[in-house]
């Protein structure tokens, strides 16, 4: 194969070397939504691992107990079908904001977004503006240089570890997590998460950033089935802008043969993806709204009218009415809104408590040395609740015999399980069939309302 690359090959840009995005720094709306986005989202997320509730962490997925306790809930293995339930909701909600808003979800919420806002925030108070970084950049290496260098990179892995601390001690006890830490005991699953989520972090937010959106992100390619021409997104009007070009404050553009566009290209310094929005919507906008506030300034100061660069459809740039409810939009509010229904109801009324009943299968039924038939069963009791509490057994047949435990009444700490074997015996003369349905019940003694019951069967022989 020949190793040249053509010139045709250079100028389409497949074998274009990489260049820094350098984003400008930006006021106004959307900027100021954006900080406050990353601050409740970061203040979230390395807040909550600190935040106790009834003398526990709050939030802790307690892996190697299989135990996942989020303030008074604990959900065990058999409760995976919520998080199920959590990823459709998640999934219903992202096509729902999407096909009426764009990419709100990359613009404002998206992780790598958000630890990018933080990465560009730190590497301008080290290095300075977009200017400055350029030509700090472009310079040959000095003692500046290589101390501001060291600066930005040494905060970044800082943060970046930090971070992935966070991100362990969601999955080990903060405090736990703390002091082994001090002492350099970790265990090597937690020694591998906190390396790997730090380097994470500091390649994506740090090196990487425009390219995880472009390049290795799958929800930039398929975003554009869900868009329509009355999806809300950025666009230019070039019906207002074009033609395009410079001119002084207060010179009427018409005058000119102008449009309002002044090509100052403050809407590509600021995109942190590099895109000129003037060409069009492109996978590549995140929808942060950057450009649009930069334009708007750019307005205020010619005295032009806002929102050259703003959030609209492609229905309203060419002048036809643009539908919010559409068919597809009003389907996925309302599965949105059952399914977010249906998972608040099934959590409020879910009762912490589990019976499960195991036969023994070793032998389908004995004899006893008294000729009764006998079962033998093992119950499971799950108390999921935060309290300890003591249990009655009680079983229901309809035939009669013998119900026998170890005690009737067992007592099972908070957010653990207990078995209890239990025995029936039947008399041979009230077996009417080989097998018969039987019931298992149990309730809370000082929580009446806390009940629960499993069926089993009882096996015998065949009747006389």
């Amino acid at each position: 194969m020949d190793k040249s690359v053509s010139q045709d090959d250079q100028d389409s840009g497949f074998y274009a070397k990489h260049k820094k995005v350098y984003p400008r720094e930006v006021h106004g709306l959307f900027a100021s939504l954006r900080v406050i986005g990353v601050t409740v989202l970061l203040g979230l997320y390395y807040f909550v691992p600190w935040m106790y509730w009834n003398g526990k962490q709050a939030v802790l997925f307690d892996l190697p107990n299989r135990r996942f306790y989020i303030f008074d809930w604990t959900f065990w293995p058999q409760d995976f079908f919520y998080l199920a339930v959590l990823l459709i909701i998640a999934g219903v909600a992202l096509f729902f904001f999407t096909a009426l808003a764009g990419r709100v979800w990359c613009g404002y919420a998206c992780p790598q977004t958000v630890w990018t806002e933080v990465f560009l925030w730190i590497e301008r108070k080290v290095e300075g503006s977009r200017n400055k970084q350029i030509k700090l950049d472009n310079s040959p290496l000095t003692r500046y240089k290589l101390g501001r260098k060291v600066l930005k990179h040494f905060l970044w892995i800082s943060f970046s570890a930090w971070t992935g601390f966070t991100f362990v001690a969601y999955f080990t006890p903060v405090d736990q997590l703390a002091a082994s830490l001090w002492n350099l005991s970790l265990g090597p699953w937690e020694w591998f998460w906190i390396i790997f989520y730090s380097f994470a972090t500091y390649g994506n937010a740090g090196w990487m950033r425009e390219q995880v959106c472009i390049y290795m992100c799958p929800y930039a390619r398929f975003q554009s089935a869900m868009f329509d021409n009355d999806t809300l997104v950025i666009s230019y009007d070039p019906e207002r802008g074009e033609p395009r070009g410079s001119r002084k404050k207060g010179v009427d553009p018409k005058s000119e043969g102008l449009g309002e566009c002044v090509d100052c290209t403050l809407c590509v310094q600021v995109c942190p993806t590099g895109i000129d929005i003037r060409k069009g919507l492109q996978y590549q906008c995140i929808g942060c709204a950057a450009c649009v506030d930069v334009c708007n300034e750019v307005m205020d100061k010619m005295g032009y009218p806002r929102n050259l660069v703003k959030y609209t459809t492609l229905n309203a740039l060419d002048k036809v009415k643009t539908k919010i409810f559409r068919p597809r939009v009003v389907l996925y509010f309302v599965i949105l809104v059952v399914l977010c229904a249906g998972l608040l109801y099934s959590m409020a009324t879910r009762i912490p408590l589990e019976l499960d009943v195991v036969r023994d299968r070793n032998a389908l039924y004995r004899t006893t040395p008294l000729g009764y038939v006998e079962n033998i069963y093992t119950l499971k009791i799950a108390n999921k609740d935060l309290q300890d509490h003591t249990y009655k057994i009680t079983m229901t047949a309809p035939f009669e015999s013998k119900f026998i435990l170890r005690e009737e009444q067992v007592k099972v700490t908070a957010n653990l399980s207990a078995n209890v074997s239990a025995r029936i015996q039947v008399d041979p003369v009230n077996i009417k069939a080989m097998s018969e349905k039987i019931e298992f019940s149990i309730v809370a003694i000082n929580k009446p309302e806390l009940k629960a019951t499993a069926k089993a069967v009882f096996l015998g022989p065949k009747p006389k």
